[in-house]
């Protein structure tokens, strides 16, 4: 099943996003590209759903499999290439909070490790990715 979105631009660097649920994030370009760089870029969100996906899949994994985890946060730098732009590398670092065994916390990784969007970019995008306990 596919999900329908939709867009338009509302101004030379801006962008509207349109979830089919109603839900609207607004996009600007970053400085360095023309923009005021006062709110996500498109490049940001897409950087950022990696680590949306690495904390939505670690933890619906912890629930189902039953595994204590309290919240995952996550720290993200996002580096683009000369031109052409494009995103080049992706740094991203996991504090896992609540989980104790050894074993638990190498499954969580593995999990993480397989999120989509990181099976997306991996093979176009350098990630870097660490995990620790909190």
């Amino acid at each position: 099943m596919g999900v329908l979105m939709r867009g338009r631009s509302t101004g030379v660097t801006t962008t509207e996003l349109i979830h089919y649920s109603g839900s609207i994030i607004r996009t600007m370009a970053p400085k360095d590209n023309g923009g005021d760089g006062s709110t996500f870029s498109p490049t940001d969100l897409c950087a950022v759903s990696l680590g949306a996906c690495g904390c939505t899949i670690m933890s619906m994994f912890a629930a189902n499999h039953g595994i204590p985890l309290q919240g995952i946060e996550f720290e993200l730098s996002k580096e683009m290439s000369p031109p052409p732009r494009k995103i080049a590398r992706l740094a991203i670092a996991y504090k896992l909070s609540g989980v104790q065994a050894d074993g638990d916390f190498a499954r969580l990784v593995a999990a993480g490790k397989a999120c989509p969007v990181r099976l997306t970019l991996g093979a176009n995008v350098e990630i870097v990715e660490s995990y620790e306990r909190a």
